[in-house]
């Protein structure tokens, strides 16, 4: 049996269901294994005393120390968050927080292996936590968390230090991979694993009953990604200025919301873009079945989990050449890769819209991604980890 710890600062909770679901996903698909057993430990950066209840901070703060999630242990400790720091401090506050904790789960539950799932500020606590419990240590690099904190100032040593003394790293695409080896990981502990989906979910259907059911009427492209200026959601809106009749839909959250609503008013679109919010899978699903395209002009990813759900929905993608998109779009059935300006998307969606692939043949290509094989690999990749230690 394979004990495994799962440390992220990306999991869902109450206040935020879709909030790392990615991780929620590949962690229930692990714990599905017989010869594994999981504990989540989900950590929470606050601010000292009453600044912990105030503005954004307050909703995370109300959530249990513990609890049952899905069939899931999972614990929410609080580490400490400095505001004005930068996160400098993050990684030593959590391993700080979590050291009296994990010693208490230690008791009923001797993890084998620590599986850190994002690299900031998960990683360099994990590599704290894994000498302080002689554990090997598994870090994931899904993104942003190697191209941006991997490069801040007082956090980028801090990553590459984490993904050395690793025992183990994972990446979500073969893009990723070089990445992480231009910026100083050793390549030898760098595994790829790519992300599942969840065909049973993402699926096709009727599109033109899709829409119906949806009151859309004419072409229909969705967006699903948050709403921050590198997923590019502003490329997508412009592109769609020159597509009459086509409709938008953004699904997605965040701070960038202010910015695209003006834009959307200043360009007279408000009729056919739609920012949706924060949108349930099941609903995320149900757009991608309608939808004639999934746009996303993301300035940088790992390998996003939108491109397969709309793969497997049997809906083609336009994207830019970043991270995994090459591993994803291995046919014109897929979609296309384009130049990440308004032009190039517009000519993409519009060349889909006239001439759709076979729905079929589009989910064909999302079908090696499943949660089960990941979840094999996976637990081959930590198994590895723990029998080198013992060794």
């Amino acid at each position: 049996m394979l004990r495994v710890l799962v440390l992220s600062t990306l999991f869902p909770d109450a206040s935020r269901p879709n909030f790392g679901i990615f991780v929620e996903r590949q962690t229930l698909s692990l714990a599905e294994r017989s010869d594994v057993e999981v504990r989540v430990v989900a950590p929470r950066g606050l601010p000292p005393g009453p600044l912990a209840w105030l503005g954004r901070y307050a909703r995370l703060a109300a959530q249990p120390a513990r609890e049952q999630w899905k069939g899931l242990t999972v614990d929410r400790p609080r580490f400490l968050n400095l505001p004005g720091t930068g996160g400098r401090f993050h990684a030593r506050a959590m391993a700080a927080a979590l050291t009296p904790l994990l010693r208490e789960i230690r008791k009923d539950f001797p993890f084998d292996v620590i599986s850190a799932e994002f690299f900031f500020p998960d990683g360099p606590a994990a590599i704290l936590l894994g000498r302080r419990f002689h554990v090997p240590v598994s870090i994931k690099a899904r993104g942003s968390d190697m191209h941006d904190w991997g490069r801040r100032p007082g956090i980028g040593k801090q990553v590459i230090a984490a993904g050395q003394a690793a025992d183990g790293v994972l990446s979500v695409s073969e893009a990723m991979r070089d990445d992480m080896i231009a910026m100083g990981v050793p390549g030898e502990k760098i595994e790829t694993i790519t992300t599942g989906v969840d065909l049973t979910r993402f699926t096709p259907r009727d599109r033109a009953e899709a829409k119906a059911a949806l009151g859309v009427s004419g072409p229909l492209v969705l967006s699903v990604g948050a709403l921050i200026p590198i997923k590019g959601h502003d490329i997508v809106i412009d592109a769609v200025a020159t597509l009459p009749d086509v409709t938008l839909w953004i699904a997605g959250e965040g701070g960038d919301r202010k910015r695209l609503e003006a834009q959307v008013e200043r360009l007279g679109l408000g009729d056919r873009v739609k920012l949706l919010g924060s949108v349930p899978p099941d609903r995320v699903a149900a757009a991608l079945a309608a939808a004639d395209a999934m746009a996303l002009a993301s300035e940088r990813e790992g390998l996003a989990n939108a491109w397969l759900e709309a793969l497997a929905s049997g809906t083609p993608v336009v994207i830019p050449d970043v991270g995994g998109a090459r591993q994803v779009v291995t046919s014109p059935v897929a979609g296309r890769i384009v130049a990440r300006t308004p032009a190039a998307f517009a000519s993409a969606l519009g060349a889909l819209i006239a001439a759709p692939p076979h729905a079929a043949d589009t989910r064909a290509i999302a079908a090696p991604f499943t949660w089960a094989a990941n979840s094999a690999r996976l637990h081959a990749f930590l198994r590895r980890l723990a029998d080198q230690r013992v060794a």
